[in-house]
């Protein structure tokens, strides 16, 4: 009997193996768990139908998307990029991919692969637009592109219904320029950032007079806070430019290494192309931190209207070479290549800034 039923089992298994279950078989069956909400019993049947047919688009995106709901970051991230090798461009996947590389601290993946799908059309629905608005509004912030992430925290504004702390804590962070999520801000800080949170709120839904009110109380502590005059400039600047001004010069009394109220001291005179007003104010914001892309193009600006385009120049192309998708950084480099004599170089820029101004995919650095 013994030996009947090894027989038996090894007959069964030899049978198994020459006919194993079919890769439509599996997928069915993968489909159906997770319509069941088995989740781990639908992550385990993708992988394995996937291990017949790597090319089965729609088993990495649904693997993807449940190993994001799980938590499994690293594994959803790899599947979405397998799916993304066969469907390139496909925005919820970019979209999906950059969640996931935001909860595994790949921020500046995640922003990139969050601004593809925006600009692919991810935000097809208001609960998606939000979330992703959020994500890239809090990766501008984290990695230094302040002013960007408050013009992504504006759309917010159209609702006042999101003025939640959380959300006033991440505009006041990107406010007052600190490249940190709020998880990431110290518990004690907390009630500053969501103060200065609440005055940009409310100045950039329209409550001016509210803001004023509150933008004093925050200029009122003590110790002073650092770049709180230079967010009340920027928020001033395109209506009030010289009521910005005074906030800007107010920002260096206290602060006077502040680059950035630096190169809009700058950028305000530039507006009239007055190069000699403008040139002092960059060349510090260079001197200061010749790192920010913003003030090696104001100083690259401000020496073309002075009478150096060939200095400016070079400043300009450094600019070009932080930020390549800068359409302001390649009409000012359109202007000096044309002041000095560069006429092809001239040409080709203008051509650029044409390309990217059709596509209108291009950042400007100043508000």
């Amino acid at each position: 009997m013994l030996l009947t039923l090894c027989f038996a089992l090894l007959t069964g298994w030899c049978a198994a193996q020459a006919h194993p279950a079919s890769f439509s078989d599996m997928a069915s069956r993968a489909t159906a768990a997770r319509d069941a909400n088995d989740v781990p019993g639908a992550i385990e049947l993708y992988q394995q139908a996937l291990k017949v047919n790597s090319q089965w688009s729609d088993g990495w995106w649904f693997l993807g998307s449940l190993q994001y709901g799980a938590g499994a970051y690293d594994a959803g991230r790899d599947a979405l990029s397998h799916y993304l090798e066969i469907i390139p461009n496909a925005a919820p996947a970019l979209a999906m991919r950059g969640l996931c590389e935001f909860e595994i601290a790949e921020y500046e993946k995640s922003l990139s692969d969050i601004e593809r799908a925006l600009a692919l059309g991810a935000a097809n629905q208001p609960r998606n637009e939000k979330i992703l608005r959020y994500h890239e509004a809090l990766l501008l912030t984290r990695t230094g592109r302040f002013e960007d992430a408050l013009r992504s925290y504006a759309f917010f504004t159209h609702d006042a219904a999101d003025s939640n702390p959380e959300l006033l804590l991440a505009i006041g962070l990107a406010g007052l320029r600190s490249a940190l999520l709020p998880k990431e801000l110290k518990v004690d800080h907390q009630e500053l950032y969501i103060s200065a949170g609440k005055a940009s709120f409310d100045f950039m839904k329209g409550d001016k007079e509210t803001a004023r009110v509150e933008f004093q109380q925050l200029f009122q502590r003590v110790p002073p806070v650092r770049n709180g005059h230079y967010l009340f400039g920027y928020l001033l600047y395109a209506s009030d430019p010289d009521a910005a001004e005074v906030e800007f010069k107010n920002e260096l009394e206290l602060n006077p290494s502040n680059s950035a109220a630096e190169v809009m001291l700058a950028w305000i005179p530039l507006l009239t192309n007055d190069g000699s007003a403008a040139l002092p104010h960059a060349r510090k914001a260079v001197a200061q931190d010749p790192t920010l892309p913003s003030a090696q193009l104001v100083l690259g600006r401000a020496l073309t209207e002075t009478g150096d385009p060939k200095g400016g120049i070079e400043n300009l192309e450094k600019t070009a070479q932080l930020q390549p998708d800068n359409l302001e950084v390649h009409l000012a480099l359109a202007k000096a290549y044309s002041k000095s004599g560069r006429k092809e170089d001239a040409r080709r820029e203008r051509l650029l800034c044409l390309e990217m101004t059709k596509n209108d995919t291009a950042p400007t650095t100043h508000p």
